[in-house]
């Protein structure tokens, strides 16, 4: 599985209220989340995003509360994956869950900038920015986390795994 798109490069301390605030934490519909994903940095981030973008952020993406609203803002948004220096745990879990593939690489994102191409090996690990021609390894999702992201999300993999 290979993403590819363009860079969308935020800070550190990404928090999940900054990923979607709390005054639209009334439905759960990715449509409607993504309106708002990333609108107190940027209220233009949806309209900037194209299918498979990739969002590149520093330190601690996805920290705060635990709002399983935040990654499937960001999948509703358009976003194929992130790759950031650290995740906060629960986001972490979280982005899995909802079959957003996340690579924990600081140098991948030293070595990207804003609206860089990008691509992702899902499978290999490997992030490629193709602007500057650079590669960087990230360890491969294996075993069950694989199947999740392949499936779409948990619920997806419970249901495949259910059909049997």
């Amino acid at each position: 599985m290979k993403i590819t798109g363009k860079a969308h490069k935020f800070g550190r301390d990404i928090d999940t209220d900054i990923i979607i605030p709390a005054q639209y934490l009334t439905t759960f519909d990715p449509d409607e989340l993504a309106k708002h994903c990333m609108e107190p940095l940027d209220d233009e981030f949806k309209a900037n995003v194209a299918p498979g973008d990739i969002i590149v952020a520093d330190e601690n993406f996805g920290c705060g509360s635990s709002r399983e609203h935040a990654p499937v803002a960001i999948k509703g948004a358009g976003i194929g994956a992130i790759i950031a220096k650290s995740f906060a745990r629960i986001f972490y879990r979280n982005a899995i869950n909802t079959g957003l593939p996340i690579f924990e690489s600081p140098e991948a994102v030293d070595g990207i900038s804003a609206g860089d191409e990008v691509s992702v090996d899902v499978v290999a690990g490997v992030i490629t920015n193709t602007t500057t021609g650079k590669t960087y390894q990230t360890p491969p999702f294996t075993g069950h986390l694989a199947e999740i992201i392949e499936a779409g999300g948990l619920i997806e993999f419970t249901k495949k795994r259910v059909k049997g």
